[in-house]
């Protein structure tokens, strides 16, 4: 995670989101956040494909500088995480970060997007 604009409190609460994410989705989550250059996506997928298990990964990439906000997802990810679920959670981050909250939007889209893409409870039958 590239957080080089938070101090060590704002890490730290950012990495405690990740983790909980990850216990709750069972899929990795990356968060970057800096510059990103010319190209924000295709920096943000570069990230993502470098990541260790991409197919499983969450890639969040944030340039506050340049106000980008890219949400990468790998195949696996996909089948459970839709566009339309990334596109809500995005939408709620920029809305945090328009008002200045840039750690708050993170650990709320990072929140949302484990609850979106954890797997549903299977309830089972009893058999007589």
């Amino acid at each position: 995670m590239g957080v080089g604009e938070f101090n060590a409190a704002e890490r730290f609460q950012v990495e405690e989101a990740i983790r909980a994410a990850e216990q709750v989705s069972r899929f990795e989550f990356s968060v970057f956040v800096g510059r990103a250059g010319a190209d924000p996506r295709a920096f943000a997928t570069q990230l993502h494909n470098k990541l260790v298990a991409p197919p499983r990964s969450i890639l969040i990439m944030l340039d506050p500088a340049a106000r980008a906000l890219e949400v990468v997802t790998g195949g696996v990810v996909r089948r459970s995480l839709s566009d339309q679920e990334v596109e809500l959670t995005t939408m709620q981050m920029q809305s945090s970060f328009a008002a200045g909250d840039l750690v708050g939007g993170l650990r709320r889209g990072i929140q949302m997007l484990a609850e979106h893409a954890a797997a549903p409870e299977t309830l089972h039958a009893e058999q007589p």
